[in-house]
């Protein structure tokens, strides 16, 4: 026996005896996961959930499984497993946060068009959607926004669940010349994906280019592609990404000329989080840890503030006041038939089964790892996962169990959590050489709940 198979042969114990948390992690992901639907099942069964046909999921389980037109999304998802990782370590940086977007955004639509291409902008049809209260914002936007909160009952599902941003959002698109679900269905389509980008660009200033070009394939195979077309959280998820971006990029920049513009944006972004859903709040965890992590100078954190005041500055200007909307967002969830009258107990672990299939198992494979030091990281996730990415993700994990916790959110958290979930997918992108197979998994389970669960969005 040579040399290095005694190597392999005494090194094969400890390897295997590092690697079993992992595994478990996955065995407990698979378990979470069946057991929220199971228990979903006989309580439906018993009459005790019926807001949603395939609880923990708001959608229902498909008659006929999708077959061959997932051919289009199998295929991409095996020349991305193929592809994605020597491009991401070999590209010049200049060009991943461009691939990271393009490639996500095939991805999604790839997945969305297995129900035909109609299924894109279908979502934004729906009466209890955005665009049905159109209409009544359209003669008096100003007057619309100063009235928001006293005509709350007369909106749809969502727009009274939600500030009056969205609705904004989607009357300026159509100012532009952009109107109708389908121009609506490619801006929410292309905003959510180029998160992807600005994750990645995060992930640069805030750990290290190493971390971040290992994060683009994840990123962009991430299973929570299935719910980003097409909703308006995808919109918050890309308003959220981008903000923290700007901000780690101003934490890094050393020139002031450079930094304080992008503190200043990032902080117009993030300033208008809680004017896009109130759920949002929690997810501050995560710029704020990007300044733990990068203790950006004075100057900095003065622009980031006065670009965080801006948009509470305008909309109270303009006669909106936040709390009051709260309230009277509280006040129709609560005499609403809707996620009020789902169990609290059901649902307080069986969103974290939701929030599973977003990431996908390889995060959970990373997950011990992430939670271990990196002396102690398991050996088969080579590179140890590096302090500053277990902050961020747990940051965003933080304020997923606020939320869970609050129980404000009870069910529909595959749309609803979209913005927090692609932070963890940052842990799942340190297997190294092992890496993809994990890639593999990611995208068979995007695969697999497109084939066989039909969702609204």
């Amino acid at each position: 026996m040579t040399l290095t198979g005694e190597r392999r042969r005494a090194d094969a114990g400890p390897r295997a005896r590092r690697a079993w948390p992992g595994w478990v992690a996955v065995a407990v992901w698979a378990a979470g996961i069946a057991a929220a639907f199971t228990a979903g099942w006989y309580l439906r069964r018993a009459g005790l959930a019926t807001e949603d046909r395939l609880p923990p999921l708001h959608a229902q389980a498909r008659e006929r499984p999708l077959t061959w037109t997932m051919l289009p999304a199998a295929g991409f998802a095996a020349a991305a497993v193929a592809a994605l990782p020597p491009l991401a370590a070999r590209l010049p940086w200049r060009a991943l946060p461009p691939l990271a977007w393009a490639g996500a955004a095939a991805w999604t639509v790839t997945l969305a068009v297995s129900d035909g291409w109609d299924a894109l902008a279908a979502p934004l049809h729906a009466p209890t959607e955005y665009p049905a209260n159109l209409a009544q914002l359209r003669p008096d936007p100003l007057g619309w926004v100063r009235t928001f909160t006293e005509r709350l009952g007369g909106y749809t599902t969502h727009v009274r669940g939600h500030p009056p941003l969205p609705m904004l959002v989607l009357w300026a698109l159509e100012k532009a010349g952009l109107g109708g679900a389908g121009w609506a269905a490619a801006f929410l389509i292309a905003a959510g994906t180029s998160a992807a980008a600005a994750i990645a660009v995060t992930v640069r200033h805030v750990v290290g280019e190493g971390a971040a070009r290992a994060a683009v394939p994840f990123l962009v195979l991430a299973p929570l592609a299935v719910w980003i077309a097409t909703t308006m959280d995808a919109f918050f998820l890309a308003v959220s990404a981008w903000g923290t971006a700007l901000l780690a990029l101003a934490a890094r920049r050393r020139r002031m000329r450079a930094a304080v513009p992008a503190a200043v944006a990032g902080g117009l972004l993030l300033g208008c989080l809680p004017y896009l859903s109130y759920g949002l709040l929690p997810l501050y965890a995560v710029p704020l840890a990007v300044l733990l992590l990068t203790r950006p100078r004075a100057a900095v954190i003065a622009a980031l503030g006065a670009g965080l005041a801006a948009a509470p500055a305008a909309f109270t200007l303009l006669g909106f006041w936040w709390p009051d909307g709260v309230r009277a967002t509280l006040g129709t969830y609560l005499i609403s038939r809707g996620s009020a009258q789902r169990s609290y107990t059901y649902f307080l672990p069986a969103n974290l089964a939701v929030l599973g299939l977003l990431t996908g198992p390889a995060t959970a494979r990373a997950l011990p790892a992430a939670l271990g030091t990196p002396r102690r990281a398991a050996r088969s996730v080579p590179r140890a996962v590096p302090p500053a990415v277990a902050v961020l993700a747990a940051a965003a994990l933080a304020g997923v169990l606020v939320l869970d916790v609050s129980g404000v959110t009870r069910g529909e958290v595959e749309r609803i959590w979209l913005p927090f979930a692609a932070w963890p997918l940052i842990i799942a992108s340190l297997h190294g050489r092992a890496a993809r197979p994990w890639l593999a998994a990611q995208a068979a389970t995007a695969l697999a709940v497109q084939a066989l669960v039909l969702s609204p969005w």
